[in-house]
Parts: structure tokens; sequence; C-alpha cells
């Protein structure tokens, strides 16, 4: 694990390769860690992986009430610490929310952007509402049974049925993560903004994986972003929920693998 400093706390995150930068962001009660077994399959084609522990989550420090924009600006820590010029951003669920916020201020900097079961669009009155009832729970229940409730939901119950060991694995993970870290994230979804714009403007590739059974982010909304950008890449898993990192991951890192060879080819033209 390498860090660096954002305003005066520690930001964790880790960096192997060489050759075209991909920095990955994962979502909500997770870490860098869901892309552990993920990532070597671009290390072998000669890429740089980066893989970043987003405030309040893994080894980051929380940094009390920061937006989405904020945590973008946390990855930005990293980018300027590793000198990386030109870069390709892929955000899982709340990293996709990071990710767009990182596209709306800093879109020199990239190469392409992948939207990895993410979307634009804020919550609406009843998400928010149920994001505010969740930080309710937490304030009275604590966390830990909050995070034990949420892991298994994320994927389709066949998957958790025959995979006890890895939702045990994230599950306990996720409950070592500082409460306040979780109810922060918590807050900053239900407050993001409408980020289609960013979609609608951004000039470079923009890479979709949406899970056909996906209960965390609606599925018309999974869908009508896809038309947003100019310039776009879709793969709907029709078996998958929300983790296709894990249910999927051979042929999500196909998705990925050919989405960062098909960036390099737009750059040379």
């Amino acid at each position: 694990m390498k860090y660096t400093n954002f305003r005066n706390k520690t930001i964790a995150y880790t960096h192997q390769g060489k050759g075209t930068a991909v920095v990955f962001l994962h979502g909500f009660c997770a870490d860098s860690s869901v892309w552990d077994e993920f990532k070597p399959d671009l290390l072998e084609e000669n890429c740089q992986v980066i893989c970043i522990d987003l405030p309040g989550s893994g080894k980051s420090e929380v940094i009390p009430a920061l937006p989405i924009e904020g945590m973008a600006e946390a990855v930005h820590a990293v980018v300027q610490e590793l000198h990386l010029e030109k870069f390709i951003l892929i955000g899982h669920s709340m990293g996709g929310y990071v990710s767009l916020a990182y596209a709306a201020k800093h879109p020199e900097r990239l190469l392409g952007l992948g939207m990895f079961h993410s979307q634009p669009y804020p919550d609406t009155p009843e998400k928010k509402e149920t994001r505010k009832k969740s930080i309710e729970f937490i304030g009275r229940q604590g966390h830990i049974l909050y995070v034990k409730q949420l892991i298994p939901d994320l994927f389709p119950p066949v998957f958790v049925r025959s995979n006890a060991f890895l939702i045990e694995k994230l599950t306990f993970r996720a409950t070592r993560f500082p409460q306040a870290g979780i109810v922060n994230a918590l807050q900053a979804m239900k407050d993001r903004p409408d980020q289609s714009e960013v979609l609608a403007n951004i000039q470079v590739p923009v890479l979709f994986i949406i899970g056909g059974q996906d209960t965390a982010i609606p599925a018309e909304a999974s869908m009508e972003q896809t038309h947003l950008p100019t310039i776009a890449t879709i793969h709907i898993l029709e078996k998958v929920g929300h983790m296709g990192q894990f249910e999927a991951k051979k042929a999500t890192q196909g998705m990925v693998r050919h989405f960062v060879e098909f960036c390099l080819e737009q750059k040379v033209e």
C-alpha cells in the first residue's frame, strides 16, 4: 500500500505495473481490495493499475462532511502524486459518482471513463429518504449490523447461496471501516448533483457495464445514460447483479481490457 496526503488526511492506494494508466475506484462499503483479483488481467497487458481507497474506506482516513466532489479531489491528489498526465478512470457504483465528479473538474486528464454498475443521475426523493433512514439506523444500531444486511443484497440470491465465503469476506472487511466513513459516504451520495451533462459533453469514450439483475442501480437509469455520450461501449450482463467484478470476473475483465485498447486507438486517431 502507498499513501499520499489530502486535506491533512492519509489517502491509501496501490500502484502496480507500467504503461497505460488505469485508475479504479471502488463502490460504497468497499475498498480497493475489490480489484485484487481483477487487475492482474490488465497488468499482463502492459498497463499500470492504480486502485484507490476513497476517504473513510479501507486504509484511507475519514474526512468529515466530504462530498462526492471532495472525494474526486482526493483522487486527484493521488493522480498528482503519481504524475499521471493522462489515464483511464473506471468507477464502480459510488466510484462512478466520484469518477463523474472528477471528469467534470479535470476532463483534460482522461483518456476514457468507465461506468461500472453506476449512473449519473441524482437520488430520487425515495432513495434520499432510504439513505436518510440508513444513517439514522446506523446511529441507533451501529454500522456492523447495517453492513451485514447490505452486502448480500448487492448480489443475486443464487450467487449469495453459492458464494458464502466471498460474502463473508466482503462483509467482514466493510465492518472494519470507521462508522463515520460509512455515514459520510451515505450523506455524500444522498446530496450528489445530477451529472448527466458531464456524460453528454464528455469528449472521450465511455464504457458502460450494466447488470441485468442489479437492484442497487435502477434499470431505467442504467439504460437512459447510455444515450448521453458521443462515443460509448455498452455491455449488459443479464444474469449479473451489482458486483460484476466478482459475479462475471472474466467477462468484465475482457470488457475493461478491450475498452483500454479502444481508448488508445481513439487517442492515436
